[in-house]
C-alpha cells in the first residue's frame, strides 16, 4: 500500500474532484489494472474469434462433409475458450486485487481526514454522513473500478470488434446498425440524465437512514425508559420508506428503458435472420455466414447494454465519488501553527517561574453557524501554575466553548490564549494538546478492558503508573472489587459501569497522560459530593499541575484558588468562595439556590 504522503489526497493541492478520486487512487495499482485489461482484452479476442471459427465449420465442413475441417476448427475453439477463460479467471483477479486495494487507501484517507477536522469542520457533516461516505460511497466507488477493468474494457471491445467483424463479413447487412445504434444510445443518454440526480438523492437519503439508527442504538436505554419506541420505529419507517420511494424511481428508469433495448435488440437480429436468409436463398451468402453475423450482431447489441448498466453504475459512483471530495476538499486541522517556528523547546525553557499556567487575553468567539452572535466576549483572566480553577455559569454561558478553545478544536475569532506565556495558535496542535488532560461531560469509553481504556491516555504507562492514576481518581476501589481488576472487559462507552464510575475512569486516563493542565469538564457530575472532594484533594497533590474545573455545583470548586462566574458569555465575577460570596450577587444566587438554608453559615 502507498504511504499516507504518497496518498492522492494529500499530494493533491487542487480541490479532489469525482475522477481524482475514482482515478487517482487507482494509478498506485496501475500494473494490476493494466494487467486487468490486457487479459480481458484476450478474452474479447477469444469471444471474437469464436462465430468465425464455427462459421468455418458448418460452410467449410459440415456442408462439404469435410471431418477434418470439423475436428481441427473444433479443437481450435476448443482451445480458444481455454484461452478465453484464462484470461476471463485473470482479469477478475486482478481488477479485484486493483479496486480493493485502491478502495482500501481511499478509505483509509478519508478515516484520516475526519480524524484531522477541527471542531468546526465536523460540524459540517453529520455522523450518519459521514458513517455512509467512509462505507456505502467507498463501496460504489470501488464497484465502479471493477465494472471499469471489466465489464467498461470488454463491453467497447466487444462493440467495436463485433461491427468489424460484422462489416467484414456483410457491408450490406451490417446498415442494420445504422438504424438500431442511434435509438439505442438515444435510450442510454435518456436513463444517464435521470438516474445522476435520483442516486446523488438516493445517498442522501441513505444518510438520514444511517443517521437515526445510529443514534436509536446509541440512545436505546432513554428510548424504552420514556416507551418511544413507537415514534422512532415510524421516524425510521418514513426514512426507510422515502429511501425505498427514491430507489424504486430510480429502478423505474431502469426498468422502462431495458425493454425498449431488448425489443430493439431483437427486432435486429430477426431483421438481420430475414434478410440474411433472402441471400441465402440467392446463393450470395453462406448458412455459416448468417450464424456468424447474427452472433455478432447479438455481441455488439449486447456489449452496448453491458455499457448501459456500467453507466448507470458510474451515475451512482460519480454522486458518492462528489460526496466523497467533499469530505477529502475539506482542509482540516494542520499540525503546525502559524508561525512553529516561535514554538520551541528552548522558548518554553527560558518562561519566568510567575508566568501564568494559562491566560485568556481579551478573547471572544463565535460559532460560524450562529451569525455574529458572539458565544464569549472578551475574556480575560490568567491562571498560576499548580492552582485549581473552577468555573461557573447557567447552562449556554459558554463554559464549555471556553475550555474548547484552549486545545484549539475551535479557532478564537479575537484575542489570545497562551500556555506557559506562549501564543497557542503559534503553537504545533500536537505539542499544545500533549500538555493538556481533558475529561468532556460525555464520559467516553471503548470497547476492551478498563486498562486498555486507561492507557489509551498514555501507552506506555507501567502497572504502577495504572494503579496511581486510579487512586488519584478514586476508581482504584470499585475496579479491584472486579473478579478481573484492571483486566475487565467493558463494552462500548462503557457499557456495565455506572456513570460515576466511567467518569472517575476518564479522569484516571487524563491524569496518566500527566499533563501541565487538567480540564474537567462537569467531569464529577454523577459522583458523590464526598468522593468529588476526595479527587480534587489528590488531585491538588499533583505537583505543578493546574486544574481546570467547570461545574454545575456550588460544591464543586469551593476550594478553588479561582472562581470564574460566566453570564452570556462574559466573565461577571472572579475570585475565591469567600470574596465572590461577598461580593458578587450572580455568585450569590447560585450559592443560595444550591445549598439549603442553615447547612453553611453565610
Amino acid at each position: 500500500m502507498p504511504s499516507k504522503k504518497d496518498s492522492p489526497a494529500s499530494r493533491a493541492k487542487k480541490p479532489v474532484t469525482s475522477l481524482t478520486v475514482i482515478f487517482s487512487y487507482l494509478k498506485p495499482y496501475w500494473k494490476w489494472a493494466t494487467l486487468a485489461v490486457l487479459l480481458m482484452a484476450v478474452e474479447v479476442f477469444c469471444d471474437l474469434a469464436q462465430p468465425t471459427l464455427m462459421s468455418t465449420i458448418v460452410d467449410k465442413g459440415v456442408s462439404t462433409g469435410n471431418i477434418g475441417v470439423v475436428l481441427r476448427t473444433g479443437i481450435i475453439m476448443v482451445l480458444v475458450s481455454l484461452l478465453g477463460m484464462v484470461g476471463g479467471i485473470g482479469c477478475s483477479y486482478f481488477a479485484s486485487k486493483a479496486s480493493l486495494a485502491s478502495s482500501t487507501n481511499l478509505r483509509s484517507d478519508l478515516f484520516k481526514k475526519v480524524q484531522s477536522f477541527s471542531f468546526n469542520e465536523l460540524d459540517d457533516f453529520t455522523p450518519g454522513s459521514l458513517v455512509t461516505r467512509l462505507t456505502n460511497d467507498v463501496v460504489q466507488v470501488q464497484n465502479l473500478t471493477l465494472s471499469m477493468m471489466r465489464i467498461l474494457v470488454r463491453a467497447p471491445l466487444l462493440f467495436i470488434g463485433g461491427i468489424v467483424m460484422a462489416v467484414t463479413i456483410n457491408p450490406g447487412l451490417s446498415t442494420i446498425l445504422v438504424v438500431v445504434l442511434p435509438i439505442l444510445i438515444v435510450a442510454l443518454t435518456f436513463v444517464m440524465m435521470k438516474g445522476f440526480p435520483l442516486f446523488r438523492k438516493v445517498q442522501t437519503t441513505l444518510d438520514r437512514v444511517n443517521g437515526i439508527m445510529r443514534e436509536n442504538l446509541a440512545g436505546m436505554r432513554l428510548i424504552k425508559a420514556f416507551v418511544r419506541s413507537d415514534y422512532e420505529e415510524k421516524r425510521f419507517g418514513k426514512a426507510n420508506e422515502d429511501l425505498a420511494e427514491l430507489t424504486v424511481t430510480g429502478t423505474r428508469i431502469v426498468g422502462l428503458v431495458m425493454p425498449i433495448i431488448f425489443l430493439i435488440m431483437n427486432l435486429a437480429v430477426v431483421a438481420a435472420v430475414w434478410f440474411s436468409g433472402k441471400q441465402v436463398n440467392l446463393g450470395t451468402m453462406q448458412v455459416g455466414k448468417v450464424i456468424a453475423f447474427t452472433t455478432y450482431l447479438s455481441q455488439i447489441l449486447f456489449g452496448l447494454m453491458m455499457v448501459s448498466f456500467v453507466l448507470m453504475n458510474a451515475s451512482r459512483a460519480t454522486a458518492s465519488a462528489r460526496r466523497i471530495a467533499e469530505v477529502l476538499n475539506k482542509e482540516g486541522e494542520t499540525d503546525l501553527g502559524q508561525n512553529p517556528s516561535t514554538a520551541s523547546a528552548e522558548t518554553a525553557t527560558t518562561m519566568p517561574s510567575n508566568t501564568p499556567a494559562i491566560e485568556f487575553d481579551h478573547v471572544s468567539f463565535h460559532y460560524p453557524r450562529a451569525a455574529n452572535e458572539p458565544v464569549l466576549s472578551d475574556i480575560s483572566f490568567k491562571a498560576t501554575k499548580g492552582s485549581l480553577v473552577g468555573i461557573l455559569g447557567a447552562t449556554g454561558s459558554g463554559k464549555s466553548t471556553m475550555i474548547n478553545l484552549i486545545p484549539r478544536f475551535y479557532e478564537t475569532d479575537s484575542g489570545r490564549i497562551l500556555i506557559d506565556g506562549e501564543d497557542t495558535s503559534l503553537m504545533q496542535r500536537v505539542d499544545l494538546r500533549a500538555c493538556l488532560g481533558l475529561v468532556p461531560q460525555d464520559s467516553v469509553l471503548f470497547t476492551g478492558s478498563i486498562a486498555e481504556n486507561l492507557r489509551w491516555g498514555n501507552q506506555n504507562a507501567t502497572d504502577k503508573e495504572l494503579v496511581d492514576a486510579a487512586y488519584s481518581a478514586c476508581a482504584l476501589d470499585f475496579i479491584q472489587a472486579f473478579p478481573k481488576g484492571f483486566d475487565t472487559i467493558i463494552g462500548q462507552r462503557g457499557v456495565g459501569l455506572s456513570g460515576g464510575q466511567r467518569q472517575r475512569i476518564c479522569i484516571a486516563r487524563a491524569i496518566l497522560r500527566k499533563p501541565e493542565i487538567l480540564i474537567l469538564d462537569d467531569a464529577t457530575s454523577a459522583v458523590d459530593m464526598a468522593t468529588e472532594a476526595y479527587i480534587q484533594e489528590r488531585l491538588r497533590k499533583k505537583t505543578g499541575m493546574t486544574v481546570i474545573v467547570i461545574a454545575q455545583r456550588v460544591s464543586s470548586v469551593l476550594d478553588a484558588n479561582q472562581i470564574l462566574v460566566l453570564e452570556h458569555g462574559h466573565i461577571v465575577g472572579e475570585g475565591t468562595h469567600e470574596e465572590l460570596l461577598r461580593s458578587n450577587g450572580i455568585y450569590q444566587d447560585i450559592y443560595r439556590s444550591q445549598v439549603t438554608e442553615g447547612a453553611t453559615n453565610v
